[in-house]
């Protein structure tokens, strides 16, 4: 069940309609870990028009692939999203809940949501008491475990007929256009990372890279990289980008902050090239000259001990891979309005093609002792 895309202005359609169907279709196909498989046939279903080959895998890892004489190339991003599971049903009909990743709890209550079951989708509220019957003094948010799911039903029985213990539960996708370029809705991290995944290696094949080049859409990042430990091992590529959304300090919830004064990563400015840690020295020179090579902006962060994306499980999945975290920009994080200015995918689509094709003429990444 698709959610909605509302519009308001023209520059968001400045994207190539094919492009920007695609895009829409990832944003609004619920993908939440453990159960990644209508996202990702999406995404193959999209890359298969110009792929060479394209393969899954048991745990629905999804790798397209377009075949060159050069040194391989992989890009990546992650399928899955945060939600909540259905933990248990209460007596009065009431659906209980956990986690899925990250969820915040800060967040949930009064939203609407989605629950996938076998048989459908089934309508639902996170319940949150109303202002007049709370105290102020006592205004705190209780743990996901504590909130619950209001489907309408009056009975245990009656909810039991339509959902199960394990059914997974997303924020209703609805997607709105912002001014100009710029996206808001839920579940944006990260099907912008394997949209431009995708269209990088599109890109990569129009201008004739000699590279073979690889498209990864990973599943369960959200629940500890496991999808890049699964494909990092089996793929082991000359270098591979891992492209994940990254912290827009640009709002002023964070820049009214002392910690992150300092912090220059704005929305609309670009991919950001991670240093340090996971980032290869070679790969991150690489994507620096190839930018510059292609007068593309690029924001560059700090990463001293991990990324915190799939980058840290492919460097090592297969005894080490030159790997790299490039980030796009997002705003509100792990929230049902995550926003993202559809620019900077543009431009890391355009900016991973010409890596491919001016990595064409490399042996490969090592470092050199």
């Amino acid at each position: 069940m698709f959610g909605k895309l509302k519009t308001h202005h023209p520059s968001w359609f400045d994207m190539h309609e094919r492009h920007r169907e695609f895009l829409q279709t990832l944003l609004t196909t619920p993908s939440p870990s453990g159960f990644e498989v209508p996202g990702q046939r999406a995404w193959v279903e999209y890359v298969s028009e110009f792929a060479d080959e394209v393969r899954t895998d048991e745990y629905g890892n999804a790798v397209a692939v377009v075949e060159g004489d050069g040194p391989e190339i992989a890009f990546a991003g992650h399928a899955d999203q945060i939600g909540l599971i259905v933990a248990g049903i209460d007596e009065d009909g009431f659906i209980r809940v956990d986690k899925i990743g990250g969820s915040d709890r800060t967040v949930t209550k009064g939203q609407q949501v989605d629950i996938h079951t076998d048989d459908g989708v089934v309508n639902g509220v996170v319940g949150q008491r109303a202002i007049h019957l709370r105290d102020p003094a006592d205004d705190e948010f209780e743990d996901i475990t504590e909130q619950h799911v209001d489907i309408g039903a009056s009975s245990e029985a009656e909810a039991k007929e339509l959902v199960d213990v394990g059914d997974p539960i997303v924020f209703t996708p609805n997607i709105e256009e912002l001014h100009g370029t710029r996206l808001a809705g839920p579940g944006i991290d990260n099907r912008v990372g394997t949209w431009v995944a995708a269209e990088a290696l599109r890109r990569a094949a129009d201008k004739g890279a000699d590279a073979t080049v690889y498209a990864v859409s990973t599943v369960q990042e959200e629940v500890g990289l496991q999808g890049a430990k699964m494909v990092g091992f089996d793929l082991d590529p000359d270098a591979i980008v891992a492209v994940d959304v990254t912290h827009a300090m640009d709002s002023p919830d964070v820049t009214n902050e002392e910690q992150f004064k300092d912090i220059d990563i704005d929305l609309g400015g670009g991919p950001v090239v991670a240093r340090g840690s996971t980032n290869h020295i070679e790969v991150v020179k690489a994507i620096r000259e190839a930018a510059k090579n292609a007068d593309i902006p690029v924001q560059l962060q700090a990463a001293g001990i991990r990324t915190g994306t799939d980058a840290d499980a492919f460097y090592t999945a297969s005894g080490g891979t030159p790997s790299l975290n490039l980030g796009l920009p997002n705003r509100y994080m792990h929230t049902p309005v995550e926003v993202i200015d559809t620019d900077d995918l543009e431009l890391s689509a355009d900016l991973l093609a010409e890596f491919a094709v001016r990595a064409s003429d490399r042996d490969g990444f090592s470092v050199d002792l």
